[in-house]
């Protein structure tokens, strides 16, 4: 079997803010929820297999940097949905605005830009 992702861990200021968008967009579950490193908050949000560990420290966070510019900083998040049209609605109705359109091989792609700083590539195969 080859390896596979199982997590990825994002500093954000509101943990169960974002999980709740992220339910309310890609239809995502919380897995856990409770204390964590440096007397912080996480809340695990995915599916049974995959999830973004959403982590927010007890001190103030400091603002986020310019995305693709800083060594082994987070670019973005890639996710795949059976749906992008839905998906796209979704986004909007919680207010964001997607961009980035593109078709390629093999599939449909558009962007947005999410809470802190983080951007979300949503994709199709389909």
């Amino acid at each position: 079997m080859a390896a596979q992702l199982e997590h990825a861990n994002i500093t954000v200021t509101d943990p169960r803010a974002t999980a709740a968008l992220l339910h309310q967009i890609f239809g995502w579950q919380t897995r856990w929820e409770g204390p964590a490193k440096d007397e912080g908050f996480t809340v695990h949000v995915g599916t049974k297999d995959s999830y973004l560990a959403l982590y927010a420290p007890k001190q103030p966070l400091n603002p986020p940097k310019p995305r693709y510019v800083d060594e082994g900083s987070l670019a973005h998040i890639g996710i795949v949905v059976d749906d992008l049209a839905a998906t796209e609605s979704r986004v909007t109705e919680a207010g964001f605005t997607p961009h980035s359109h593109g078709d390629y091989e093999p599939g449909q792609r558009f962007y947005f830009d999410g809470p802190d700083g983080v951007e979300y590539e949503v994709i199709s195969y389909e």
